[in-house]
């Protein structure tokens, strides 16, 4: 049931960036021929700005657990059996720790957003928490998707975030036009 929700809260995450991707793609649309034929829009760029941060955000607990993100293995990947786990322990205690501290001062900082009523110095007034909370939301989500893993991992299971070498070269080819490469 957990790993159900837990899974469900990554995927959600990653359609709230994808989500924020087209809103942005709109907002991009809307700016460009509206300069065209004379249409303002307020507040576009603040809104596709704030609609950014949050996809970005927002889609970082997925990509870390799609093993898509970006990870340096010069040492780890030449280790092996409980060196090898004991490198990937530190390894998300470490990252648990920035993003868990990250996270938590993103969410101090919406929050004080919110208790003090900041609002948005652009061309409409928005209270800032509203699009804060791509932000610290997103890092929040991250947070819990390490801790995710560093539970799974202390249990003895293999990161799931790193996918296993292809076995083929066809396999290699499929990853590299999948990931865009």
């Amino acid at each position: 049931m957990i790993r159900t929700l837990l899974d469900g809260l990554y995927r959600l995450s990653g359609y709230l960036a994808g989500l924020f991707l087209i809103i942005i793609f709109g907002l991009m649309m809307a700016l460009s021929v509206g300069r065209t034929i004379g249409v303002n829009v307020p507040a576009g760029d603040d809104f596709a700005s704030w609609c950014m941060a949050a996809m970005a955000f927002l889609g970082l607990a997925h990509t870390f657990r799609s093993g898509e993100m970006i990870r340096v293995g010069l040492l780890i990947d030449r280790l092996s059996g409980r060196t090898r786990w004991a490198f990937e322990v530190m390894a998300l205690v470490l990252g648990f720790g920035f993003i868990g501290f990250f996270a938590w001062n993103a969410a101090r900082f919406t929050y004080d957003s919110y208790r003090f009523n900041d609002m948005a110095q652009g061309v409409l007034a928005v209270p800032l928490w509203i699009p804060q909370l791509g932000y610290s939301g997103g890092l929040v989500i991250l947070a819990i998707a390490f801790l995710d893993e560093l539970v799974h991992v202390l249990r003895g299971g293999v990161p799931r975030y790193e996918k296993p070498p292809p076995k083929t070269a066809e396999e290699l080819v499929e990853r590299a036009i999948q990931s865009g490469v």
